[in-house]
């Protein structure tokens, strides 16, 4: 069976935000899956703010990708041939398919994806590496604990909307820095955050000291730059930062500074990690056991901007993330 596939490939690198010029959308046929490969049709792609990462020319943790390859995402597919013993036509699956509505994956780099138990678009967000990340972030970079005040940047985003709730069930006093009353209002209306801080409305160092009161014992960052900065003014003795992110800086073209107020560190004793979903490879089941009990006990709900459009949407969507154009987390849908 000859397929043909539509692909998003890189065809320059970006100085700053990407733009359609970054892109070129590419049809090819595919050869038949080999031995141990997979044919899928991905039926929907993550979103990721770390795709601007994976288009720069230095090697981060992804493979560097060349002008002309195919742009990386993680995403859900159905299987249509097999020659993978793990795997038949008809089965989903989850992994790395990149941008493209057909692709022959190796069997050994794809997971099975249970449909019973929650919709695609979930298997990206709260039950995916966006909940996954946000559950050791918060767990085992953060060391939240019951009592603890938790803060969260970019918390009406992917990992950040499911951190504050994951916080606010393990017992701790949860705040959410995020763009817009809207965000604000949806934060504390409907996912239970005790308070909000409205970077776009004001100073937000002052918002984050109101907030915080007597200050905070966590921090998950997602954002970097003055969330950070504002973050480390107040924090309690012994406090810990999780570094999951810093998306205000992704489409810089100038050098990013470092943060100002790092003596709080040493001050306060407290400590200041960065960490990677991948670091937790071989735990992913033990959170995924965890967020689908609290989802089951309603105390998780998982938040998602569904776009739909396929391979040809890809660009736009990509630019939400950087506009702040969604809320949870944000799903292409092929």
């Amino acid at each position: 069976m000859t397929i043909t596939a539509r692909a998003v490939h890189l065809a320059e690198r970006p100085v700053g935000l990407p733009t359609d010029a970054t892109w070129s959308i590419q049809t090819r046929d595919l050869a038949p899956p080999k031995d141990g490969e997979v044919l899928v049709k991905p039926t929907h792609l993550s979103i990721d703010p770390a795709m601007r990462g994976w288009v720069r020319e230095a090697h981060v943790y992804m493979p560097t990708l060349a002008i002309g390859d195919v742009m990386h995402a993680f995403g859900i597919a159905t299987v249509l041939e097999s020659r993978h013993p793990s795997f038949q036509p008809g089965d989903t699956v989850s992994g790395l398919l990149g941008v493209t509505d057909h692709a022959n994956i190796r069997g050994d780099a794809l997971t099975p994806v249970d449909l019973s138990l929650a919709p695609a678009p979930t298997w990206l967000g709260a039950l995916g590496q966006t909940g996954i990340t946000a559950w050791f972030g918060l767990f085992d970079v953060a060391k939240a604990k019951p009592g603890d005040t938790v803060l969260i940047s970019g918390a009406a985003g992917a990992v950040g909307s499911v951190a504050g709730q994951l916080a606010k069930a393990h017992g701790c006093h949860v705040i959410g820095i995020a763009g817009g009353q809207q965000k604000t209002r949806w934060l504390t209306d409907e996912l239970g955050f005790d308070a909000a801080v409205d970077y776009k409305n004001g100073d937000i160092y002052e918002q984050v000291r109101a907030a915080a009161g007597q200050g905070i014992d966590c921090f998950l960052d997602n954002v970097g730059g003055d969330a950070l900065n504002a973050a480390l003014a107040v924090l309690n003795q012994g406090a810990r930062v999780a570094i999951c992110g810093a998306i205000s800086t992704y489409n810089a073209t100038d050098p990013i500074v470092g943060p100002s107020n790092y003596l709080s560190l040493l001050r306060k004793r407290a400590s200041m990690a960065g960490f990677l979903v991948f670091d937790y490879e071989d735990r992913y089941s033990e959170a995924v056991e965890g967020l689908t009990a609290l989802m089951g006990e309603g105390r998780l709900v998982s938040p998602e901007h569904v776009v739909a459009g396929g391979v040809d949407r890809f660009p736009e969507a990509l630019l939400m993330l950087y506009n702040g154009l969604n809320t949870g987390k944000l799903v292409l849908e092929m």
